[in-house]
């Protein structure tokens, strides 16, 4: 969906802010997202695949079978990207706490 939709699908890490902020700003990229040109546009790359996924997956379970289900499945599938990019924005801070050398160098 990306690229027919001319989005970039990557996370880019703030890497500097506020704790909260930087949590701000990691859930925002869920529906928000760079295209090709640089600008930033709303990410209908995610929710389309997501809908096309939950949509394909519940309709393989015959109990799976209604909207409410598939809605729940969708939110579900979110806010786990959500904290996926939450985790991609602070892995290196933690890391870095864990071991004590910069994310950049190598042991």
């Amino acid at each position: 969906m990306p690229s027919l939709l001319r989005e970039d699908p990557r996370y880019f890490q703030r890497g500097q802010g506020s704790f909260w902020g930087r949590v701000g700003y990691a859930t925002s990229r869920i529906p928000v997202t760079r295209n090709d040109s640089g600008g930033t546009r709303f990410n209908s790359s995610e929710l389309l695949g997501n809908c096309i996924a939950v949509g394909i997956s519940n309709a393989y379970y015959p109990d799976g079978r209604t909207a409410a289900a598939n809605f729940g499945e969708l939110c579900f599938q979110l806010g786990t990207d959500a904290v996926s990019n939450n985790l991609k924005e602070f892995w290196p801070d933690v890391k870095h706490r864990l071991l004590g050398r910069p994310a950049n160098q190598q042991p």
